[in-house]
């Protein structure tokens, strides 16, 4: 990846995550190679043979872990190689056979899954919990001073609602009680919050630490604190590859944790490869890495529980029509071994 702004980053890959944080499929699809290490015709660098899968990680700063660990090529180790593949759409990627694995929102692979689309939850991502936070503008200090004021959720129906709705009620408000904005995500939401669109917004980091660094705003509430239980992502495979070739998958799921675990646990040479790939304020990615760091679990272990927690959430809510048997859209053979 080249050099750029955290802003104008940001404001491209914000349909991306938004789609993967709605609780249904989108439309259309668009896929296209990432910047990846490449080894020609199915050969190592040092000429081994590796195997090809087609794996589509989450886009922006969230998948900076998974590139960092094909630059560092724990994916070459294990004998693949990735055509690493950016889509809209993850699950019409799977049942198009364009794409073979993906980092997806859980429900929407659940949804998808549930209605018959032929994919399976294979695994948790390195985080399940969503990294989502209320901010709101400074003379706003909690949640019930929201009454009567704007409030940015994303787009309707999307899983940043959700959280919304959840911390809302918590603090005695219903929807009523404000004005929901779709205000899109990351810089856009941001920006809605910065020109006074909005007098609060559930935003990503880094764009927290960045509301706090610049004075436009602070955290009144942090998502995992309301909803401990929802389950925000899981990596699906194509029901075919799992059928034909599930070795691949196995493979794919050690060189993902590897490449979690290994940005973790080297946190100054994980942070000069973040830096070198996307121009943010060092003390703020310092701020948002620390914050973020509980969350960062690198579990791939599926808490039925949870998943089921997050149905009844979601129905609850009116996002989801009916509730899904999570075991029998779930492939767990392959999850890599602590």
């Amino acid at each position: 990846m080249n050099r750029r702004g955290i802003r104008p980053y940001l404001i491209a890959l914000a349909a991306l995550w938004l789609i993967a944080m709605t609780a249904g499929c989108a439309s259309s699809q668009n896929n296209g190679k990432e910047a990846a290490p490449s080894f020609g015709d199915g050969e190592s660098a040092a000429g081994a043979k590796l195997e090809k899968i087609r794996y589509a990680p989450l886009s922006g700063v969230s998948g900076l872990a998974v590139s960092f660990g094909a630059e560092k090529g724990f994916f070459e180790e294990e004998g693949l190689d990735v055509e690493f593949i950016t889509t809209k759409d993850p699950i019409a990627g799977l049942t198009s056979k364009d794409i073979d694995v993906v980092d997806v929102a859980t429900t929407t692979a659940i949804v998808a899954a549930g209605k018959g689309a032929p994919v399976k939850i294979v695994s948790s991502m390195f985080r399940t919990k969503g990294p989502f936070y209320l901010i709101a503008s400074p003379e706003i200090q909690k949640v019930e001073e929201l009454k009567g004021k704007k409030v940015g959720i994303a787009v309707f129906g999307s899983g940043l609602e959700v959280y919304t709705q959840v911390i809302l009620k918590e603090h005695g408000l219903s929807p009523g009680d404000v004005t929901f904005i779709a205000n899109s995500t990351h810089q856009a939401a941001y920006a809605s919050l910065e020109t006074g669109q909005v007098d609060a917004t559930i935003i990503h980091e880094p764009f927290a630490s960045l509301a706090e660094k610049e004075g436009k705003g602070h955290i009144i509430a942090t998502g995992w604190d309301y909803l401990p239980t929802f389950h925000t992502g899981v990596l699906a495979a194509r029901a075919g590859i799992l059928e034909e070739k599930p070795e691949l998958v196995e493979k794919l799921l050690r060189a993902y944790f590897k490449s979690q675990e290994y940005a973790k646990s080297h946190p100054d040479e994980f942070k000069t490869y973040y830096l070198n790939n996307i121009e943010i304020d060092p003390e703020v990615l310092d701020l948002a890495l620390k914050r973020e760091e509980v969350l960062w679990e690198n579990n791939p272990d599926v808490d039925i529980n949870a998943l089921n927690d997050t149905q009844q959430i979601q129905k609850e809510l009116g996002f989801q029509d009916e509730i899904y048997k999570v075991e029998d859209i779930l492939d767990l053979r392959f999850i890599p071994e602590k």
